[in-house]
């Protein structure tokens, strides 16, 4: 199997994409912006308080003399997006408080994205998720039927890839959620080249246990079938049983997953994130991610303990999400 990242780059050569990243003052950022902008397939844009950028990149050795910098305190449309951002809250906020928020580099970051300036955000370096996630809910909102967005994660190792989610956001996702994030993350691996064979996991598999938790997960099979019929989509499984073909046959006879899923559904964020990590860890995959779904368009969460390598491979991936 081609490697993931020269795949995404042959798709990204020649599109012209256009990644903000807001928290330019931090070493990793910069390092990862000066990459892409000596590779020349994706243009990075830095966002911060120009003398502290300017200052960070000369103790670190980095040229950006080549790169956009924006310092949102004196951007000369600063006016424009606290206008756009009023409108686009529709009454939750005032224009006083709007020029207040875009001052924040996420929520400027986020408006150059709705105003059509970038093509995507990656955040999160030196930020909460709920810092880089909240503008995007606010401003760029959900796709259509999609009620709540999630996290993904590529898991790689050698020549396998796997979906996991949702690892970041749903801390205890209905039903319907649950339905919505197997739908998305079926074309979060469409989109990195994964024929999505989906598993909704649980501590059961196929009636072996029957709880209230069970049964969300079984309703939530139901409902994304129904959603995409055309989707290979089956649970509850525990993950044994949707991921190694000799439990399946056992445990599952009779499902279209025979232990050969590759995008895994977690029922709550605790099972989700821990799992990736333990997976991360002790199984020696490689974690990108997290892979913020169902948006109306591409920002993505760094972890704040993520490296500059980490930073340019979620860049080449928000952009890929804008294709």
């Amino acid at each position: 199997m081609a490697d993931l990242f020269d795949g995404i780059r042959a798709q990204l050569e020649g599109k012209g994409k256009t990644i903000v990243l807001p928290e330019g003052e931090d070493v990793r950022i910069l390092e990862a912006a000066v990459h892409l902008q000596k590779e020349g397939i994706v243009t990075p844009v830095l966002l911060g308080n120009e003398e502290a950028v300017k200052k960070a990149a000369a103790d670190g050795g980095y040229d950006i003399s080549e790169i956009e910098l924006i310092d949102p305190a004196n951007a000369s449309y600063r006016e424009e997006l606290a206008e756009k951002f009023t409108e686009r809250r529709a009454g939750k906020a005032t224009i006083e408080q709007a020029r207040e928020q875009v001052k924040d580099v996420n929520y400027f970051g986020t408006m150059l994205i709705y105003t059509g300036r970038v093509d995507g955000l990656v955040s999160g370096a030196a930020h909460s998720t709920a810092d880089t996630v909240r503008p995007a809910l606010q401003i760029i909102k959900t796709k259509p039927g999609i009620s709540k967005t999630s996290g993904a994660f590529i898991m790689m190792k050698e020549e396998e890839r796997l979906i996991f989610a949702d690892c970041a956001i749903t801390v205890n996702p209905s039903a319907k959620e649950l339905a919505e994030i197997a739908v998305e993350s079926t074309k979060t691996a469409k989109a990195f080249g994964i024929d999505p064979r989906v598993a909704m996991l649980s501590f059961s598999t196929k009636g072996s246990a029957v709880t209230e938790e069970t049964e969300k997960v079984v309703e939530a099979a139901s409902i994304a079938k129904e959603m995409a019929p055309e989707l290979l989509i089956d649970g509850e499984f525990q993950f044994d049983a949707a991921y190694i073909p000799a439990v399946a046959a056992k445990k599952a006879p009779n499902s279209v997953i025979k232990g050969d899923a590759n995008v895994f559904i977690f029922p709550t964020l605790d099972a989700g994130n821990i799992g990736y990590k333990l997976t991360e860890r002790l199984g020696g995959y490689e974690a990108i991610g997290p892979i913020l779904q169902g948006l109306n368009g591409p920002v993505n969460d760094l972890s704040r303990g993520c490296s500059a390598e980490d930073v340019y491979k979620l860049s080449l991936i928000t952009a890929a999400q804008s294709l």
